[in-house]
């Protein structure tokens, strides 16, 4: 008898009992045994804020970006183990695959954009510097650092893989240690995956632990820095959110719950088109991956009246051709629901939706197995729905969990939004329609009710990851039933674990806190070019001065002549005079920003390898023949590449006139290299 071991204080903990069974969903035989018996739930917290949290604050983000690119490789590696114990809880290759590839493909998103969008610092700072006095000499500023806590998982039996990655992810980048508690039927699979992440010592010790069995009172000992992130039913949410420790000490707390998800066929999409196919197609996708088992399926299938027949049949006729049974068999394309209760509860569900729908396809009482035991496994058949009256409230108040859809008509656009409506809150819906303007109308109809809209069409469909996909960039959640929380959405999800807190200070002090150059702060003009300084040796606020140039009339028309730009505000006196902007002819803004870049660039070959880009440019004042252009480059950012030679240089860049009012900022930003190692 295997009983599943909790990782918590830094080592493997076995339960004082001998626990409940957990039983493979295809044969019902016992996998392992499970409970939480002897588990110091209040140690395990506090190993994490004392472990975990302040070896994860001592790496910059690229740093743990880099340790989370690592343990997706390492994971990666171990993707054919972990299919073959996801099987053990109903999941076709395909179904495993959902899960696994894509909890290891959250990974590889958040180290990426860690390096891309994040700095290689410990904190963020965030939005621009407000100004906050007349004379410049007081300032504020928004930083974001790591919450002093432990990220709480509480997850859902669906997706034992993808759950609990895509949760650590953005919480590890952030700099928040995870405590990951797995539904228990399917927690043999997320023990493994934790042992696999224990194992490889990839990550800092206290930045990860795992209980299995019930929370017991884990909840009790939470802390005003700790956070929740919860996945399943509204109900369970609703209390969770009101524990006593959750309210009374504000945790912060994410709720990803029950979606009665939509799904609506544009009017254009009549039989024939591709869009009619690819909404058919899709429907009964999201019927049988996962045996339905997932938040983002489609429970709600809007079909415009004159076409609910077309629908009807197309969708039967797919359905007859899925095969169900032990999901090792290769033509087996859909497997088992992950428990005997799990089905149970489906058929409850099911029976409520009956007295306002009738089945299209599938049998609700019995279903062909392949190869398998139609009653000791969760088995159960698709099952296809139609309500021909829409406004009943049976289809968007009850979820049937598993391989249920029911067609619902409509008729007009207002018709289609008003219902999807009624599931007062969703994760995802999807519009299947070429028809740009009906998108328009039903995306801004619907949105503020889903936390992610689907359009699909001819266009999109070769690439499009479909209707059921959360992806790490793009948020995860969605309003009212749906839980109100957000998962994912790039870095944002990495925000949720950080504390926003509002700096105000004199320019020289924000700049000694943040690391950036911030205007008013006193500059360091050396002898020595910056552009031949290495990464090293540069610092926050060191400065170079070029000019004055003289801007002529024959540089403007030059240029106008070069570049083929002969707008008329540089080309024509008269008309640039009647413009109320320049009141005469006035050279090229770019002109400027080239002129500007011969005054501060050092020709000579050097550590600055590359200029990459310009941020921020804005044109200020106008430049009239005859003005005269200075250029001062401060500074601004340092920001040295994890594991490279070299670093990124945000330089500020203020271009004034004669009389020095600012003509032109902007960013300017630099690749420049290390000094060079010698032995």
């Amino acid at each position: 008898m295997v009983v599943l071991r909790s990782y918590v204080s830094g080592s493997w903990s076995s339960p004082d009992d001998e626990g409940a069974p957990l039983r493979d969903a295809v044969t019902g035989e016992e996998v392992a045994r499970i409970s939480s018996a002897g588990i110091d739930m209040g140690a395990a917290l506090d190993h994490g804020r004392r472990v975990g949290g302040p070896v994860l604050r001592e790496l910059t983000f690229h740093q743990r970006a880099a340790l989370l690119k690592a343990l997706a490789s390492h994971l990666r590696e171990h993707r054919e183990e972990l299919y073959a114990l996801s099987a053990r809880t109903g999941a076709t290759l395909g179904d495993s695959r959902f899960d696994v590839d894509g909890g290891i493909g959250v990974l590889f998103g958040y180290a990426g954009k860690g390096r891309r969008e994040l700095p290689n610092d410990r904190i963020l700072v965030e939005g621009d510097v407000e100004p906050l006095g007349k004379g410049g000499t007081f300032t504020g500023q928004h930083l974001c650092t790591p919450s002093l806590g432990v990220a709480v998982q509480i997850n859902a039996f669906n997706f034992p893989v993808w759950g609990p990655l895509e949760k650590l992810a953005p919480a590890f980048l952030a700099g928040v240690p995870s405590l990951v508690k797995p539904a228990s039927q399917t927690a043999y699979l997320t023990a493994r995956l934790i042992e696999l992440v224990v194992e490889s010592g990839i990550l800092p010790e206290g930045s990860v632990q795992l209980v299995c069995g019930e929370p017991r009172d884990l909840l009790d000992h939470l802390t005003e820095q700790d956070i929740v992130a919860f996945t399943g039913s509204a109900s369970t949410a609703r209390l969770l959110r009101t524990h006593p420790a959750v309210v009374g000490n504000a945790v912060r707390f994410n709720a990803e719950a029950d979606s009665l998800n939509c799904s609506i066929l544009g009017p254009d999409a009549t039989p024939g088109t591709p869009e009619f196919d690819l909404f058919v197609e899709q429907l009964v996708t999201e019927m049988t991956v996962k045996a339905g088992q997932k938040c983002t399926a489609i429970r709600r299938a809007l079909v415009p009246a004159s076409l609910i027949d077309d629908v009807a049949a197309a969708a039967r006729e797919r359905l007859a051709s899925v095969t169900v049974g032990n999901p090792a068999v290769p033509e087996v394309r859909m497997g088992a629901l992950a428990g005997l209760g799990q089905r149970e509860e489906v058929r409850r569900s099911l029976k409520a939706l009956l007295d306002a729908a009738r089945v299209v396809s599938g049998d609700p009482g019995r279903v062909e197995v392949v190869d398998a035991d139609a009653e000791r496994g969760a088995f159960m058949a698709p099952i296809l729905l139609r309500a021909d009256d829409a406004d009943r409230a049976e289809p968007h108040e009850v979820e049937a969990f598993g391989p249920v859809s029911t067609l619902l008509p409509y008729e007009g656009t207002a018709r289609a939004v008003a219902l999807a409506a009624r599931g007062r809150g969703s994760l995802a819906g999807s519009v299947v329609t070429a028809d740009a303007g009906f998108a328009r109308d039903v995306v801004l109809g619907a949105a503020p009710w889903h936390g992610r809209l689907l359009v699909l069409n001819r266009e999109d469909a070769g690439e499009s990851t479909g209707h059921g996909s959360p992806l790490p960039a793009l948020v995860h959640g969605g309003p009212g039933r749906a839980g109100g929380g957000e998962e994912l959405g790039g870095i944002r999800g990495v925000v949720h674990h950080m504390r926003r807190t509002a700096v105000q200070a004199g320019p020289a002090t924000l700049t000694a806190i943040t690391g950036r150059w911030v205007p008013g702060t006193d500059r360091t003009v050396t002898r020595e070019h910056p552009f031949r300084r290495h990464l090293e040796d540069l610092r926050v606020g060191d400065t170079a001065v070029g000019g004055p140039r003289a801007v002529t009339l024959a540089d403007v028309e030059h240029f106008a002549e070069f570049t083929g730009d002969t707008f008329y505000a540089h080309m024509d006196e008269d008309a640039a005079r009647a413009n109320p902007f320049f009141g005469g002819r006035v050279a090229h803004g770019y002109l400027i920003v080239s002129f500007a870049a011969g005054l501060f660039v050092d020709p000579a070959p050097g550590p600055v390898l590359a200029n990459y880009g310009l941020e921020n440019l804005r044109f200020l004042t106008p430049v009239n023949p005859g003005d005269e252009l200075t250029v001062t480059l401060t500074a601004k950012q340092i920001t040295p590449r994890e594991g490279a030679d070299y670093g990124e240089v945000r330089w500020d860049t203020d271009v004034t006139n004669q009389d020095g009012a600012s003509v032109a900022k902007y960013d300017v930003l630099t690749l420049v290299a290390r000094r060079p190692t010698h032995g």
